[in-house]
This record gives C-alpha cells, structure tokens and sequence, in this order.
C-alpha cells in the first residue's frame, strides 16, 4: 500500500510593503502575553489541579478559551521561546536546546551512546520577531521576565522591544537572592529588600500599560516562575503545607526508564511559586480593567515547556500525561492555553484543536492587521478563525530534540497526526505509536501493531525534518555501556514505564 505524504506547508507572507503593510479595521487590539517557565499543563486549577491554586487563570478559562490539545515546540525552553519569537519551528532557527547545554560534540562530557547536535546559542538579529512587526505598526512594546535567547547585545531591546525589565541572557533568576530583591539583574533594578520577582514583574507590566493606554501596545510579561530555584514566599510555603497535612497528602513514586517520577502534586514550595505567578497575572488583568481596556485587549497565557517531574527536586506530577520537562511524551511539550478576548472569543469555551508555539507570531500579525515581510516563512497558522469559533484543516505537529535533556530525556522526534503521535528515539531507532484519543498516557505503544502508520508517519516526520533543515545526533566514539551513567545500557524495554514504586529518590523533594 502506497502513502502520499502530506506536510504541513508553512505560511509564507508577502506583505507588498514589508512590516506594516496593514488591513483598514478600527482600534487595533491591545496584546498582552503571558508566557509561564516550566508550568505544567495539570499545574492549573482549571486543567485539574486540586492542590494547587490558580483563581485568577481559572477565572480568565471561564471568560475565554481553554485548549486541551496545545503544545510547546520543544520539550526544553530557548527552542520555544525562539518559536513564539519567529513563528518558526525551532530547527529553522537553529536554536534546539537551552541555551546554555555543550553546543558542540566536543564540549560533551556524559557518558551516552550519543553525541548531541549542534545548535545555535543566540536568536540572530535579522530575525523578524513578533515586536519588530508590532513595533512597525505603531505598538508600544515591552519585555518583561525571561529572555534566554542569547547574550548582551541580542536581549530583548536589540530583538524590537522599546523596554526590557529583567530580560538577559539567564535561564533562571540566578543573581543576587533570586526570587527575591537584590535581584543582581542587570535589567531590573532592586527593589525594597525582600521584594518578590513575580509581583515586581506584574506591576513592571501595569505600569507600562497605563503608560500606554492610548495607543495599541503589546506586553510580553515572559515570567521566571516556576523554574528553579524553588522559592516561594514563607506565607504560601506555610499555607500549602498545612494544606497537604489538612488533605493527607504524600509522595508517590514512579519509575520513567532511568529517572523517578513525581505521581502527586503535593509540593508545598512549588504550590507557592504557582499561586505567586497566579496573583501577579491577575495584578495585570486588573489594570486592564481598571482602564477600561478589557474588551480590545487578546490576553493569551501558556508555558514553553512540561512540568518538572523527573529531576530538579521533582517539584510537580504531570499525570494523566506522561513523563515531563526535556520529554518527548506529551508531560513534556503538552501546555496550559488560555486566551481572553471578550470582543471575539466566547466564555467559556473550550477548544480541542491541536495548536503549537509557531502558531502565535500568525495569528498575532492577523488580529493587529499586519503582513509578514516579503518572503518571510511562517511555521505557525493563524489561530484566529478558532478564537471565532471555527476550525483549522487537519495538520501534523513536529517536534525534534536531538539532545539529552537533563531530565532524563534523549534524542528524539514526535508527529501528531490527528489523534496518532509517533515517537522516534535515535539512540536505538525505536519508534513508539500511541492513540493519544484513547491512551492520554501513552501507556500502550501500538507500533508493533500498526506497522503501516508507522512507516507512514515516519515517513512525513523525515520530509519535514528535511524541509526545516534538522541536524541529529551523532554515534560517540568514547561511548562505553559498562561505565556509570551508559543510559543506553540501562534502557529498559519498549511499553510503558510509568512503573510504581515505594522507594523514594536519594534527592530532597521538598
């Protein structure tokens, strides 16, 4: 039997007159963007959460859109900033790992059967980004948070931004006490001892706006929270440990190949840090209300990567989802998405349409009338007819991480076609078929029985991977399966892994 393959062509926008060249529409919509770090899809009151408390996101799903079937670009955070960024896949910018990860075989260390790719450490400066273009079409722009996309000189005021507040070129925020101020940020000056990164970010953000209520501005508030360090304040700390004692809650364990898992949401430091962030959203979106910029402004909120469940003190469950942070199964790339737009998207709803992180930059250059620059390749589709409450043609999702995550991960690529993902592991050239329509989980690999979808997806994925450039990973000549940390050696089986266990791991969890 024979299989045509169908790739999802990219967009590619030819505005006559570069950025700027704009549709007639009355006021152009405010945008304001919220972008989490590390969050987990289930780490939300509204996506199932009942440890931690997120009233304010909770309340923006019931008057907006809630999307079950959204998913970062990568299972590790720069390759989905950089996507939101471009409207490109991750592989075209040639940034595929965290900035920050040995950038060259040579650099590498650990003992695996691989050599990872090399990648780009910084997002190049001709890069049309998404400020550049709202930018020239008369938005106020501003950076707040986490930028990760390259060293002074390609921060967030080089990239089209008018303002940057605590954008650099970290992935966490490592200066000075951390979450806390003196925050030793370059880009954000101290506030009062003790002041909390999260909150400061927020009024940053409100702050711009008032500044900006006349005219259309675009805020990017890109927060720190929830990557380690976890810090939370000693108040919350306090209260969701009473709360895990009041519910009884405690540690359970499974096992993903190599690495513990985290089964319950019980942590109390990261149940803090979450209701933090939570509280600095709904400090924005009471600025927009008190200006009476509710209704034109499209508030969107998402994370760039899964959950933290299999390292790093283990802070979150993932579950029903699979695996975590730096994994190709769904725990990892999986997203919490909400979007508010009272003139357009109807409370409420909820969404099942599968959406990636290229699809931003499209969708938001439709909803403020721009056109792309003349041969400009766009990834990402617009999500707009789905805020009105229509549909997409049916199109695949990609993903390629040719890197070991410090998570547990290896190097691999994924397909989602409708509801069937393929996972393609490089170490063994294993691939795995889930259902993701019934088996949430993917805890039945059907590859084995499905040879034919198999070989079809397979098949797409590699066009794709050829279409977007994708470097891989390399066979290490110094690899030796007898010494400590040979994961190859370890591997276990094909099938699920999600295994429980009693024992807990050596590293604190709380």
């Amino acid at each position: 039997m024979k299989f045509l393959v169908l790739l999802a062509a990219p967009l590619v926008l030819l505005g006559s007159h570069g950025w700027g060249a704009e549709a007639a529409r009355p006021a152009k919509p405010n945008v304001v963007f919220f972008l989490a770090d590390d969050l987990g899809q289930r780490d939300l009151g509204c996506y199932g959460s009942t440890f931690y408390e997120t009233p304010h996101l909770d309340r923006m799903a019931q008057d907006g859109a809630r999307f079950t079937d959204a998913y970062a670009a990568c299972p590790v955070c720069s390759p989905t900033r950089a996507s939101i960024m471009t409207g490109q896949w991750p592989q075209r910018t040639g940034i595929t790992d965290y900035i920050g990860a040995a950038m060259k075989p040579e650099q590498w260390k650990r003992n695996t059967r691989l050599l990872p790719a090399t990648y780009t450490d910084r997002l190049a400066l001709e890069t049309p980004t998404l400020a550049k273009a709202l930018k020239s079409a008369g938005y106020a722009t501003f950076f707040a948070g986490k930028w990760h996309l390259g060293p002074e000189g390609w921060w967030p005021e080089n990239q089209g931004f008018d303002v940057n507040r605590g954008g650099i070129d970290r992935g966490g925020p490592y200066g000075g006490k951390r979450y806390f101020s003196p925050y030793g940020n370059p880009r954000l000056a101290d506030g009062p001892p003790g002041e909390h990164l999260p909150d400061r970010l927020a009024a940053e953000t409100a702050r711009f706006i008032e500044a900006n209520r006349d005219r259309p501005f675009f805020a990017y508030l890109a927060f720190y929270s929830v990557h380690t360090p976890l810090m939370a304040r000693e108040d919350l700390q306090r209260k969701y440990e009473e709360k895990r004692r009041r519910l009884g809650l405690e540690p359970n364990w499974g096992r993903e190949d190599t690495r513990d898992v985290r089964l319950v949401q019980e942590h109390a430091v990261y149940a803090g840090m979450v209701e933090a962030m939570d509280l600095a959203v709904g400090r924005v979106l009471a600025k927009l209300d008190e200006l009476g910029l509710r209704d034109n402004t499209l508030v969107i909120f998402t994370s760039d990567n899964g959950g933290l469940a299999t390292s790093e003190s283990w802070p979150t469950s993932n579950l029903p989802l699979r695996g975590g942070k730096g994994w190709m199964y769904d725990g990892g790339i999986r997203e919490p998405l909400l979007v508010r737009w009272p003139e357009v998207v109807k409370p409420g709803s909820l969404v099942s349409e599968p959406v990636s992180s290229p699809d931003f930059f499209p969708t938001l250059l439709d909803v403020a009338g721009v056109q792309g620059q003349p041969g400009q390749v766009l990834d990402g589709v617009s999500l707009l007819p789905v805020f009105r409450g229509g549909t997409l043609p049916e199109r695949a999702m990609f993903w390629h991480y040719p890197h070991y995550g410090n998570q547990g991960g290896a190097p691999s690529a994924a397909i989602r076609r409708g509801a069937w993902k393929l996972i393609q592991w490089y170490e063994d050239q294993r691939s795995e078929l889930y259902n993701l329509a019934d088996d949430i989980g993917e805890q039945t690999d059907l590859a084995a029985a499905q040879p034919v979808r198999v070989a079809a997806l397979r098949e797409e994925l590699q066009a794709w991977q050829k279409q977007v450039g994708a470097k891989f990973p390399t066979l290490n000549p110094v690899y030796d399966a007898a010494k400590p940390n040979g994961r190859f050696a370890a591997r276990q089986p094909a099938g699920p892994r999600l295994l429980p266990r009693k024992t807990q791991p050596k590293r604190p969890v709380q």
